[in-house]
C-alpha cells in the first residue's frame, strides 16, 4: 500500500483571498507523472458541529437557506472556529447562537473529519452536547434560522434517507447511531 505523496507542486498562486478562505491555483505533476492543475481551497477556520440531545431523546435541527447549493438545509448546529481557538469554546458559542441551548455535558464524536478532502483542507470536530437548558438564540447577521425539535431517531432517519444532506450533520448523526448501537 503506497502511502507517500506522489504529487509534485510546480507552482502555487493565490487567486482569491477573503477573511474565511484562500483559493490556490497550483501547477502539479500528478501521481502518474503527467502535468496538471489543482484548485485548492484553504480554510482560515476549522468547522465545529454540535449534536444536542436532551433527556427525552430529542435533538434540535437548524434550518437555513444555503447560498452555494441554492437550497434549504436542515442541519445540526455548526459554525467556524478560529484556528487558534479551542474547538469546544467555539462549539459552545455556536450551539447558543443557533439554538439558544447551553449544555453541561460535552463529548467528542469525531476529532478530525475532512469535509471534502479532494478540494479543501477543511477539518471539522464534532461534539455531542447533553444536559441541555434552553435560552435565547442569537444568530449572526448572515443567518436566518429556524430551529426544529425532533427525536434523535427521526433525525438519524433523515440523514439515512437524504432529507439531511449536510456532511457534518450526516457524519455526526450516523456516528452517534453507531456509538448507540455499541452500548
Amino acid at each position: 500500500m503506497n502511502q507517500k505523496n506522489d504529487w509534485k507542486t510546480l507552482s502555487d498562486q493565490v487567486v482569491y483571498d477573503n477573511p474565511w478562505i484562500t483559493v490556490h491555483h497550483r501547477d502539479v505533476i500528478n501521481p502518474s507523472g503527467g502535468n496538471g492543475i489543482y484548485g485548492l481551497v484553504k480554510f482560515k477556520n476549522r468547522a465545529v458541529g454540535i449534536l444536542p440531545i436532551d433527556d427525552q431523546g430529542m435533538t434540535y435541527l437548524v434550518g437555513q437557506y444555503r447560498y452555494p447549493t441554492q437550497s434549504y438545509s436542515w442541519e445540526i448546529a455548526e459554525g467556524g472556529c478560529p484556528i487558534h481557538e479551542d474547538p469546544l469554546v467555539a462549539a459552545k458559542r455556536e450551539l447558543l447562537e443557533e439554538t439558544g441551548l447551553r449544555a453541561t455535558d460535552w463529548s467528542v464524536l469525531s476529532e478530525t473529519l475532512h469535509t471534502s478532502n479532494s478540494v479543501t483542507d477543511e477539518v471539522a470536530t464534532l461534539y455531542l452536547a447533553q444536559g441541555l437548558t434552553q435560552g435565547k438564540c442569537d444568530p449572526e447577521e448572515t443567518e436566518n434560522l429556524q430551529v426544529k425539535k425532533v427525536s434523535i431517531t427521526d433525525a438519524i432517519e433523515m440523514a439515512k434517507d437524504g432529507r439531511i444532506t449536510d456532511l457534518i450533520s450526516v457524519a455526526a448523526l450516523l456516528k452517534y447511531a453507531l456509538i448507540s448501537m455499541d452500548r
